[in-house]
C-alpha cells in the first residue's frame, strides 16, 4: 500500500521539492498552501502523516495544529525556520510529534517521516489484536491506541502512546532518557530533553488524576521516570 501524507506550507518550491523527494519511499504527497486548505484536505482524504510549517499567513502553524488535534491523532511533523528551544517546546507541547529546524537535510526529512509513519501504522494495523493493558484507573488498548482513565476515553498521538506504552511494559524500572528516547524515536540520544518533557507533560495532563503529582508516571530525579509498580 502506498502512504500518503500531507504538506501544509505556503513554500510551494520547497513542497514540490518535498513531494518529489518521499516518492522515492513510495509515499504520495498532497499540498495545501495554508492552515485552511490543510484543514479542508485531512477532511477529505486519509494521511498517515502531516507536515506542517509554522510561519504561515493568516492561520499559523500552532494554531493549525490546534485544529488538527481536535478531530485526529495522525503523527505531525512540524517545520520551523525559529531555531530556538521556545518554539520547539511549544510544538511538542500543543501537540507535534516531531520537528525539524529549516533549513533541514532532505534525507534526515525523508528518515523521520518513514520512522513516523511505520509507528503510525503498525499501531493501526487491522486484524492484530492484543488484550488491554488495565491497571488502577487506567486502561491501555493496543488496538485502538487509546487510553481510559476516570475521565473517558480517548486517543493519543503517537509519540504520546510509544512512551506510555514503553514505560507500562517496563513497569517498575527506572528508565533512563537515553533509553526512552532511543525506544520512542528510534534514533540515538541527541542530548535535548526537551522533546521526552514536552510529550511526558502532554500525557500527564491527559492521564493523571493530578498532573503536578504525577500517579502513573513518576520522575526519578537526575535520571529519567518510572511507570508506578503499585498500580
Amino acid at each position: 500500500m502506498t502512504n500518503r501524507i500531507l504538506i501544509i506550507d505556503d513554500d510551494k518550491e520547497l513542497c514540490a521539492l518535498i513531494k518529489q523527494s518521499v516518492a522515492a519511499e513510495n509515499i504520495d504527497a498532497d499540498c495545501g498552501s495554508s492552515g485552511v486548505d490543510g484543514l479542508i484536505m485531512l477532511e477529505k482524504n486519509d494521511y498517515q502523516l502531516i507536515l506542517l510549517d509554522v510561519m504561515m499567513p493568516g492561520m499559523d502553524g500552532f494554531q493549525t495544529m490546534e485544529k488538527i488535534r481536535q478531530q485526529s491523532s495522525i503523527p505531525i511533523l512540524m517545520l520551523t525556520s525559529k531555531n530556538d528551544s521556545i518554539s520547539k517546546v511549544r510544538g511538542l507541547r500543543s501537540g507535534a510529534d516531531d520537528y525539524l529546524t529549516k533549513p533541514f537535510d532532505m534525507d534526515e526529512l525523508i528518515a523521520r517521516v518513514v520512522s513516523l509513519i511505520r509507528r503510525y501504522t503498525r499501531f493501526n494495523l487491522k486484524g492484530e489484536h492484543s488484550h488491554p493493558m488495565t491497571y488502577q484507573g487506567l486502561t491501555i488498548d493496543l488496538d485502538s491506541r487509546s487510553v481510559t482513565t476516570l475521565t473517558g476515553t480517548f486517543e493519543l498521538p503517537p509519540k504520546e502512546f510509544d512512551l506510555l506504552l514503553f514505560c507500562a511494559k517496563n513497569q517498575g524500572r527506572i528508565l533512563t532518557k537515553q533509553q526512552i528516547y532511543e525506544e520512542v524515536w528510534g534514533e540515538s540520544y541527541a542530548y535535548d530533553d526537551s522533546n521526552i518533557m514536552a510529550i511526558i507533560s502532554r500525557l500527564r495532563k491527559k492521564i493523571e488524576p493530578e498532573s503536578g503529582t504525577p500517579f502513573y508516571i513518576q520522575t526519578v530525579k537526575g535520571i529519567g521516570y518510572r511507570f508506578n509498580k503499585g498500580v
